[in-house]
């Protein structure tokens, strides 16, 4: 039994036309592709034939048109030159139904534009041979700065959400955001911060969430992201320096942390792609967040669409747009996959539910490495006291504690999957703590179940149990089978070969 929100049905039950301002760096990104089959007689350099040249919207403007193509009336506010790529710019953005009217024009700047020649050598695929970046990276000088912090913050309240894109290139001064995330704050409107890299992050005090990624974090916080853990603490560390109700720190391949302003942390994986493009992924999740804010969604089912749409956003070639019943299909299609794993959210929830229904909720946890038949016996005796078997599952970090820095074998997203897979398990919660108490203080579970020789009061978590009259249960164990051995086995196998 499934009761894991329904995240299609949360994107298909979005409001129709949020109204979104998004402030930031606007670029125009302009390739010029052609033919690259020879070398200059001038100089040893390639000429390249050209055939088209193509103009598509980057950074600020870029999400801009996401959140516009994903139905929300889209509002872009920055900066652009008196040039002929200004222009452009703000040709295309009207193109993709995104309005103008906050964008101010600097004739002291130059409008950002990253121009990339990309070349084809016979029938190879094309491949970049030069970008060429024109650009000011200067703040706004105080007329310019004043003229956009009066045209947004005089209307904020009409928007439903405000997404702040820095890529800093001059136009995210600390003036500006202090103004516009102060006017924000007081109107209830949420705003969302991309970070630009090196920035102080002390500009971006107070924002409601920050979405910065694994370098960006660890530059922030001086200190090195590698693991979940360390994840956790760096958004905690965030929050608590700068007054930030969220933060989501995206993890590249390993998915994305979510930390709250309370410390509480989650992790979200991400399902491996084999086409793996992150051209426009972190704009997408950008854009998607403010879109369920917007809506009122809760943060924790926006970062999980945000995520399947990072993950449609990397199947594609270069910057694509989504639209709302692109990513509704692939929340549908992830939640056949891995619609057991749930958060311990979730997992209150779920239990909620079931005991609404009369269901009894049977509990128990471990770190699950290489699953053997002495786990599947267990694991299927469990479920047979209960209507509902929940099971916890030790992260990577925890079982290093518990078993050594060897172990585990298997990857914790592989444990999760292989658990879900097991027709007796209803639902498998990750969790990194030394116990699993909070689970347990959570779920409430009508019987607690551990699979080995312990006496009922060596169960850990026994005595929150028995507090409300909850079933302690220790079922038999599978003679001579155990992950430890397994491991010794296959080791002294390895040694033995190699002797030979």
């Amino acid at each position: 039994m499934d009761c894991t929100t329904d995240l299609s049905s949360v994107v298909n039950n979005l409001p129709s036309n949020p109204r979104i301002l998004v402030l930031g760096d606007l670029m125009l990104d302009r390739y010029t592709t052609g033919i690259a089959e020879r070398v200059s007689q001038e100089a040893p350099v390639l000429v390249l034939s050209s055939k088209s040249v193509e103009h598509r919207l980057g950074g600020a403007a870029s999400v801009a048109n996401m959140v516009a193509a994903l139905g929300a009336d889209v509002v872009a506010a920055g900066v652009v030159g008196d040039d002929a790529v200004g222009e452009q710019l703000k040709r295309s953005l009207q193109d993709a139904s995104v309005s103008t009217e906050f964008v101010v024009t600097d004739s002291e700047r130059q409008t950002t534009l990253k121009e990339r020649f990309v070349g084809r050598n016979g029938s190879g695929l094309p491949s970049q041979i030069l970008r060429v970046d024109t650009e000011s990276k200067h703040d706004l000088n105080e007329s310019i700065e004043r003229r956009l912090v009066e045209l947004v913050t005089s209307s904020i309240d009409d928007f439903d959400a405000v997404l702040i894109s820095d890529y800093a290139k001059g136009v995210c001064t600390r003036r500006l955001l202090n103004r516009v995330i102060s006017v924000a704050n007081e109107a209830a409107v949420p705003t969302l911060v991309d970070p630009g890299r090196d920035r102080d992050f002390s500009i971006y005090r107070n924002v409601s969430l920050i979405k910065p990624n694994r370098i960006e974090s660890s530059l922030a916080i001086g200190k090195p992201i590698r693991t979940h853990d360390e994840a956790i603490n760096g958004g905690a560390e965030l929050c608590n320096r700068f007054d930030i109700d969220a933060a989501i720190i995206t993890l590249d391949s390993d998915g994305m942390c979510l930390v709250t302003h309370n410390g509480e942390g989650q992790i979200f994986s991400t399902t491996a792609r084999s086409v793996y493009d992150i051209t426009g992924a972190g704009d997408m999740v950008l854009s998607v967040l403010g879109l369920c804010l917007a809506g009122g969604v809760q943060i924790e089912n926006a970062i999980q669409i945000a995520n399947v749409a990072a993950g449609l956003e990397i199947d594609r070639a270069g910057v694509a747009v989504l639209n709302r019943s692109e990513i509704a299909n692939g929340c549908e299609q992830s939640a056949g996959k891995a619609r057991k794993a749930i958060t311990l959210q979730q997992a209150a929830d779920c239990a909620e539910e079931f005991r609404r229904k009369g269901k009894t909720i049977a509990f128990t946890n471990g770190c699950f490495d290489l699953l053997h038949v002495g786990h599947v016996t267990y694991l299927e005796e469990a479920a047979s006291l209960a209507d509902v078997l929940i099971v916890g599952v030790n992260s990577d970090s925890s079982v290093r504690q518990l078993k050594g820095p060897e172990r585990p074998v298997i990857h914790e997203h592989d444990r999760l999957a292989m658990l879900s897979a097991l027709s007796c398990v209803d639902h498998v919660i990750l969790f990194s703590s030394e116990t699993p108490c909070d689970i347990i203080r959570a779920v409430r579970p009508d019987v607690l179940v551990k699979g080995g020789t312990y006496t009922t009061d060596q169960v850990v978590g026994h005595e929150i149990v028995e507090a409300y009259g909850g079933k302690v249960c220790v079922t038999n164990v599978v003679d001579g089978v155990s992950t430890t051995r397994i491991v010794d086995s296959l080791t002294n196998r390895t040694t033995l070969r190699k002797a030979g």
